[in-house]
């Protein structure tokens, strides 16, 4: 049984375009007699079939981009949305937003209800559900059906694609630098669970940072936190977990936490138990938010640049798929080609405020 070709791997083995190839095979009078033969004989002998499948996914295009994140009512993924609606608006396009609430099943359920005709590609943020279960084939069936995503914040090597992340590493190491350079000795750390690659990047930053300043790293001086104690109704059990984390270590006098909530809940510890900001304890929190500018004292941030963010991957979004429409000529959509995905990285910004010195 012959294999199976596509237009990709006619060109490559006659040396020739995929545009020629589909050209060719439509008999066009643009592309001389002796190729185009030598081409249709190549294709019959290996049984080619264009791909409808392909080129009816292909040429559906709604200009609508659906945008994909875990939360609605934060601060962060509000600014990526602005940035990215302020690029479609631009481009021509419009924007439907879906959220998976950080649930697996809920990320999948509307990945396959937008993907059916509803939009041209993806911008999204991967819940933590997926990320601990480490399943992603909803992402590649989509990508396999011709629709492209752009992935940003919490990224996963595995899907090959374009993606925007933050500088998470290079903008810990800042932040905790920054603690030190202030005087404090002993600086602890409140993150997530590694499996939040947002979450272990910080960590790793802020392990970092101490390693250069030649400050050996305490095991004690960080708390890792269930993420759902992030929740609203969990709110008061994380203050406990944090309060008996400064208990258990009284000498904490610099404090970095891995998201703006930890931060400033941590603040509000410190002040219960009758510890000055930034006097006796200095803080700094990951993500500038609405929380950091009106927290008591302010918090000192590392300003993530939501919109920016949100800005590129539009652009990255909508000029792929302009690229595709470009291709249109060609009949079959071969999804295996190499795309020459991007990956844009943000710098981050220390923003000084008064939980600092």
């Amino acid at each position: 049984m012959k294999r199976k070709v596509t237009l990709k791997q006619i060109a490559k083995e006659l040396d020739v375009s995929i545009s020629t190839v589909s050209r060719a095979l439509s008999n066009s009078k643009e592309i001389g007699e002796e190729t185009r033969q030598k081409i249709q004989a190549f294709a019959k002998f290996y049984n080619y079939k264009p791909n409808n499948i392909a080129l009816s996914l292909k040429n559906r295009k709604t200009k609508t981009i659906g945008i994909l994140i875990p939360e609605i009512v934060h601060h962060f993924f509000s600014t990526v949305i602005r940035g990215i609606e302020i690029i479609a608006n631009q481009r021509g396009y419009n924007v439907i937003i879906g959220l998976s609430n950080e649930s697996f099943s809920k990320e999948v359920i509307n990945m396959e209800m937008l993907a059916n005709g509803s939009i041209d590609g993806f911008i999204l943020s991967i819940s933590k559900e997926t990320l601990l279960h480490q399943d992603y084939h909803h992402f590649k069936e989509t990508i396999s059906q011709g629709i492209p995503i752009v992935m940003f914040d919490r990224v996963v090597n595995d899907i090959d694609c374009d993606k925007v992340i933050v500088d998470d590493y290079n903008g810990s190491v800042n932040a905790v630098k920054k603690l030190i350079s202030t005087g404090c000795k002993n600086i602890a750390l409140i993150t997530t669970m590694d499996y939040v690659s947002v979450g272990k990047l910080r960590t790793q930053g802020y392990l970092q940072a101490l390693e250069e300043s030649k400050i050996h790293p305490k095991a004690s001086l960080i708390l890792k936190l269930d993420d759902s104690l992030a929740l609203e109704e969990h709110l008061d059990v994380l203050e406990k977990e944090i309060e008996q984390f400064f208990m258990n270590n009284e000498k904490i006098d610099g404090l970095f936490a891995v998201n703006e909530l930890y931060a400033v809940t941590a603040m509000k510890v410190a002040r219960k138990l009758n510890l000055n900001i930034p006097e006796d304890i200095q803080v700094i929190g990951f993500t500038d938010g609405v929380l950091s500018k009106h927290a008591r004292p302010s918090l000192t941030t590392i300003s993530q640049h939501g919109q920016k963010i949100g800005e590129q991957a539009a652009h990255l979004l909508i000029d792929r798929l302009e690229l595709d429409d470009e291709e249109d000529d060609i009949e079959e959509v071969d999804f295996e080609r190499d795309m020459n995905f991007k990956t844009v990285v943000i710098e981050t910004e220390l923003i000084e405020r008064d939980s600092t010195k």
